[in-house]
Parts: C-alpha cells; structure tokens; sequence
C-alpha cells in the first residue's frame, strides 16, 4: 500500500519522510538524494551563511534532479536577508527551528514557500498555527542534536500537537531511526516523520568518517542532553535548548558544572588546544536515543525507500493482529 498522508499531498512526495535540515551536515548531495529517494530533501543552513548556501544549492541543483527540496534555518541565529537569499532559489519549503518564526513566516508565504515550523512545547505549537505555518514539526527530546532542555518525549507529545494543529499536517520528530519508527508517527496522528541521526549516517552526509563510525556503534544510554559542549565550543545557543550527543571528555570533565565551565577561559582554550592536536572531534557527536537501530551506511536515496518499506510492513503487521 501507498502511505499517502496530508504532507505527501502538499509537497508531491512519493514517501512520509523528512530529512532534518541538520546544520552543516545536511548539505546538498543529502538533501538531493532524500527528495530523489521520495521523500523531502531540507537544507542545513543553520546560520544562513551565504557561502555554504551557495555552495550547496549548486550541488543540490545537480543532485536534486527538480525534485521537491526545502531549507531549513536556526531561528535564533539568522536574519532576514539569509532567508531571502534562499527564497530567490524557489524552494517549495523553508523550515524554521528554536526562536521566534515571526519575523520570517509572511516573507516565506508571499514567496510562494510552504512555511514549515519545528516546535518543542505546546505554546510554540500554538504560535506555529497562529502564525499560518503549513506543516509543523513535533520534536520530541530524544531526538539528536538540540531540542528543548526539559522538552516531552516523541510519545505522548505528537498526538496533543497533531489534536491542537489539526487540519495542519504534523511531522513527528525524535527518536525515529526505521520504517517502524514511521508507521508509529503514522498511528500518533501524524502525517509523517522528520529523521536527523539515521541520515547522518549514509553515505551523502556531510560527516567526518569518525562520527559516521561513531553513530553506527553508538547506544542510546550512551547519549545525553548537555550544554556543556556548546559552552565550551563558544556556541552561543539559547539556554533553554540543549544537545544530545554521544559521550565526550569534555562532558564527563564538566558535567554539572555549567556556570565554572562559563567562567574558565582555560577549559576553552584547552578544548580548541585538543581539537587542534586531533584528540576530539572538531565538533560534538549529535545523535538522538534510536541510534541502537543503525547499523549501517547507506545511500540516503535508496534509505528512503527502505523506511518507506518497513513503515507500511509494520502497519500490515499490525492490522493483522
């Protein structure tokens, strides 16, 4: 059977599956080869910069083949001109993360984009459909990566957004890493799935090879919610979003100890000391509770097909019983 849902009717997608436009990492061959693969390629911006956007819309171009294809941003970090930049390479989407979307969701609409918006608490779920978003994003905090600091499991928090959003298509976000993750968003009423750790692992992310290996022999116990290395990285996120990742020295040395960590020039200059001599990553490695369930590096285009695959097994499956 053919998952059609809201979101695979909105974009003309041949599959319920996001890409998460991970910073950096989700450049243009990802995104291309998850709209070539049937589902919805979104762009890392991140902070909008204009070389790395230029760059990978060049490579998207050639790897996207006119498929559909979006960009996502960090709200925070972002000004407007970043956005109109993006917007005059026509994506059908832009995707809005962690602060206030409004400054940005009339521009996205009056060019014709659909205006997607991560959420991460109910009130930012009512902002999103006050402000006319058209697809929303219900991200869980076991997701990889930043999220909310005392965010709501995938579970219990997609099925109250979907009820509230309703009839705006909703995208469950945290902790899916299979189809079996999928056909789960599927019955929580969502009408489809935005995947960020499992993409990092295949074969078009931009990934150091280590952190490819690194997601592939994670644990999901190995994983925790820290702003540790993003304080020690110089990273000037908003507090009240924190990062999963996968254990670091860093971590271990300054868990707990936030407000010494922000006060100690040294532990900075030690971390940038380390990074350079090649001792730890040069950045932290982002991966969400499901990274158990990757085990391999596959081509993104041809991974979407088989969460596709999975997702409508598992909901035969279910129906049997």
């Amino acid at each position: 059977m053919a998952l059609s849902t809201a979101f695979t009717e909105l974009f003309g997608v041949e599959h319920p599956i996001a890409l998460a436009p991970m910073g950096g990492s989700a450049g243009g061959a990802l995104a291309g080869a998850v709209s070539r693969g049937g589902g919805l390629g979104l762009l890392g911006s991140g902070d909008g910069d204009r070389d790395w956007l230029a760059r990978e819309l060049s490579v998207l171009a050639d790897e996207g083949a006119g498929r559909p294809w979006g960009v996502g941003f960090l709200t925070w970090q972002i000004e407007i001109g970043a956005v109109a930049r993006a917007l005059e390479h026509r994506p059908m989407a832009v995707m809005l993360s962690f602060g206030d979307p409004s400054p940005f969701a009339e521009r996205i609409h009056n060019a014709g984009a659909a205006l997607i918006i991560q959420v991460t608490d109910l009130e930012e779920a009512r902002r999103a459909v006050d402000l006319g978003a058209d697809v929303i994003v219900a991200q869980g905090t076991e997701g990889g990566g930043h999220g909310a600091r005392h965010g709501r499991s995938t579970l219990p928090f997609v099925p109250v957004v979907a009820d509230l959003a309703a009839p705006v298509p909703v995208l469950a976000a945290g902790g899916i890493a299979d189809g079996r993750g999928v056909a789960a968003a599927l019955a929580l009423g969502a009408a489809g799935a935005l995947l960020g750790t499992r993409f990092q692992a295949t074969t078009e992310a931009l990934v150091a090879p280590a952190t490819a290996k690194a997601i592939v022999e994670g644990r999901g116990e190995e994983t925790e919610r820290n702003r540790v290395l993003d304080i020690v990285r110089g990273s000037q996120w908003p507090p009240q979003y924190t990062a999963r990742t996968l254990g670091h020295p860093f971590l271990d040395e300054w868990r707990g100890r936030e407000d010494a960590l922000l006060a100690s020039p040294h532990a900075r200059q030690a971390y940038r000391d380390a990074v350079a001599a090649g001792k730890i990553p040069a950045l932290p490695q982002w991966a969400g509770e499901s990274v158990d369930l990757i085990n391999d590096l596959p081509s993104a285009a041809d991974l979407v097909g088989t969460l596709a695959a999975q997702a409508e097994e598992a909901l035969a499956r279910a129906g049997r019983r």
